[in-house]
């Protein structure tokens, strides 16, 4: 099931951010990192020193920072978008390969400029034949402009973040 941020239903999220994302990903093309909307590739590096990765759309930024233990570099990707109507912002974290053999521990995405509406948190990234697996809920916690890990809760396993935000509306 989805984890909705509480304000609004999460059957409808759930049904609407993946079309919501293939949307903007298929509408965002490959472009200078971190200022258009688009795929960036980086490297999640162990060694137990924090670390982050930053792109931004506009006035809308999104933040992965994290710490993770074990094996060597991994390759990631990280794409934002906006919606037609420039009302949603959207940042999906993943390891295209699918699952991660880090020891994560600790992570967060923050965005700036808008309010998380959904966000979810994935053990293992579909590929191929395999699916998304999301985290327990009580693994990670959502809050206004941050996707974070619950400390003492999580377990060290991720290899996907999905965050849709709330861009703010100028009324006439």
């Amino acid at each position: 099931m989805a984890a909705p941020s509480g304000r609004s239903g999460g059957r409808a999220w759930a049904a609407l951010v993946p079309a919501a994302l293939l949307c903007l990903a298929a509408a965002s093309p490959d472009t200078a990192p971190g200022t258009e909307p688009g795929t960036a590739e980086f490297d999640v590096r162990p060694g137990g020193e924090v670390h982050s990765f930053s792109r931004s759309l506009g006035d809308y930024s999104c933040t992965f920072t994290y710490s993770a233990q074990g094996g060597t570099n991994e390759q990631w990707q990280m794409n934002v978008g906006l919606s037609e109507d420039n009302g949603l912002f959207s940042c999906s974290i993943w390891r295209p390969q699918g699952k991660s053999y880090l020891f994560f521990t600790q992570f967060r995405a923050e965005v700036k400029g808008a309010k998380i509406e959904y966000a979810m948190a994935y053990s293992q990234a579909a590929v191929g034949a395999q699916n998304d697996i999301p985290l327990k809920q009580e693994e990670f916690e959502i809050t206004e402009t941050t996707v974070s890990h619950r400390e003492g809760k999580f377990r060290f396993e991720l290899s996907k973040l999905v965050v849709v935000a709330k861009t703010p509306r100028d009324e006439l």
